[in-house]
C-alpha cells in the first residue's frame, strides 16, 4: 500500500541514491541546503502566503520511497507555486501522477491559484502525463545557454545600477507590457513579485537585481536578474524594453562582473523565454555569439485561466529539474540508458 508524506531528515540516505545518478555537483547542496534545511519543520506549518522555502514528499510503499517531488513558492505564491524537482522510478508514471495530484490538491487548498512546472523536452511522456492526466496546459518555452566567453566591452557605469523596492511597479510593468498578450492572463505578474523576499537570506537562492536606466526617458529600458542557488552555476535573466536599445554584449559583461566581485570560478548562464516579445530576438543574438543552449524546457500550467495555443506537443529514474543538470536533447537517451 502506497502513502505520501512529508519527507523527513531520516530519508536523507534514500532520497541521495534516488539523485546520486544525476551526476551533477549541485547536488549535495541541493540535498542539505533545500530538502533538509532546518527550518523545515516549522516552514510546513506557516500560511502559504509567507512560505520562502522548497517543501518535499515521498510515496512509500512499504520501507521503499519510489517516487518524491519538490515544490517551492514563487514570490506571491498565493498566485502561484513551482514543482522543482520530480523523481520517481522508471517508466512508474502512476506514481509520478499520484505525486503531482497530490501537491496541485494540497496547494490549491492552501489558496495557490496555479502551479507551474518547467519539462525537459526531451521527456515527452512526462508533458503527456502533466497534460493529459494531471490537468497541465501548455504554454511555451525557456531555454538556457551556456556563455563560455564573455567580451570585454566598455560602458557608461552610471547606467546601471542596484535595483530599489520602489523600482518594483515599473519594472512588472514592463514585464507585463513585455509579455506576449495570450501569456498575461497566465503569466502577470504585480509589484510584490519583484520585491525582496520574506526572509530572504534564509530562502533556497540568491538573487542580485540591477536596473538599467533609459537614456531618454524615466523609465527603465532593462531589469537584469543574477541567480544561484549553489554559488557556482549563476543564471542571468534580462528583461528588456522592446524601445529600447540595448547591448547584449554590455549587460553579460557587466553581470559577469558583478558575479566576479563574490565569485572567481563559476558557471555562466543566461536564459531566454519564447513567451516574452524579445524572446526570438535574445535567441537570434545568444546563436550569432556561438552560445551553447544546454538546456530547453517545456513550461506548463495548471491554472483555471485559458489561454490560445497551438496544438500540444505531447538512471533507474526519471527526473525533472529546474536547473541544467548536464543532460541535454543529444546525450538524453544515452544518460537515461
Amino acid at each position: 500500500m502506497s502513502k505520501i508524506r512529508k519527507l523527513y531528515y531520516f530519508d536523507k540516505k534514500n532520497a541521495e541514491e534516488m539523485i546520486s545518478f544525476l551526476n551533477n555537483s549541485s547536488n549535495d547542496t541541493y540535498i542539505n541546503r533545500i530538502m533538509f534545511n532546518p527550518f523545515l519543520l516549522l516552514h510546513h506549518l506557516i500560511p502559504l502566503r509567507i512560505k520562502y522555502l522548497p517543501e518535499s514528499f515521498v510515496l512509500k510503499e512499504g520501507k521503499d520511497i519510489k517516487g518524491l517531488i519538490t515544490v517551492a513558492p514563487t514570490k506571491n505564491p498565493l498566485r502561484q507555486v513551482e514543482i522543482q524537482k520530480l523523481l520517481f522510478e522508471e517508466g512508474s508514471y502512476e506514481i509520478a501522477g499520484e505525486l503531482i495530484q497530490f501537491v496541485v490538491a494540497k496547494y490549491k487548498a492552501m489558496g495557490a491559484a496555479s502551479l507551474i512546472v518547467r519539462v525537459d523536452d526531451y521527456l515527452p511522456d512526462l508533458v503527456k502525463l502533466f497534460v493529459s492526466k494531471c490537468g497541465f496546459s501548455q504554454i511555451s518555452y525557456e531555454k538556457l545557454w551556456r556563455i563560455h566567453h564573455v567580451k570585454k566591452v566598455e560602458y557608461n557605469k552610471k547606467l546601471f545600477r542596484l535595483f530599489r523596492n520602489s523600482d518594483s511597479k515599473p519594472i512588472s510593468e514592463l514585464y507585463n507590457e513585455e509579455l506576449l498578450p495570450h501569456f498575461r492572463p497566465l503569466l502577470s505578474k504585480g509589484k510584490r513579485e519583484y520585491q525582496d523576499a520574506f526572509c530572504a537570506g534564509l530562502t533556497y537562492y540568491s538573487e542580485y537585481k540591477y536596473v538599467l536606466d533609459g537614456s531618454e526617458t524615466n523609465k527603465p529600458a532593462a531589469f537584469i536578474s543574477i541567480k544561484t542557488s549553489d554559488n557556482e552555476n549563476y543564471v542571468i535573466e534580462i528583461l528588456q524594453s522592446s524601445w529600447a536599445s540595448i547591448d547584449i554584449d554590455t549587460i553579460i559583461y557587466f553581470a559577469n562582473t558583478q558575479i566576479k566581485k563574490r565569485k572567481k570560478r563559476f558557471n555562466l548562464f543566461i536564459k531566454s523565454s519564447r513567451y516574452m516579445q524579445q524572446g526570438e530576438v535574445l535567441e537570434k543574438a545568444f546563436l550569432e555569439r556561438k552560445f551553447e543552449c544546454v538546456q530547453n524546457q517545456i513550461v506548463l500550467t495548471n491554472s483555471s485561466a485559458k489561454i490560445i495555443k497551438d496544438g500540444e506537443r505531447s538512471g533507474k529514474f526519471t527526473v525533472l529539474s529546474q536547473f541544467y543538470t548536464g543532460i541535454t536533447a543529444v546525450n538524453s537517451k544515452r544518460r537515461l540508458d
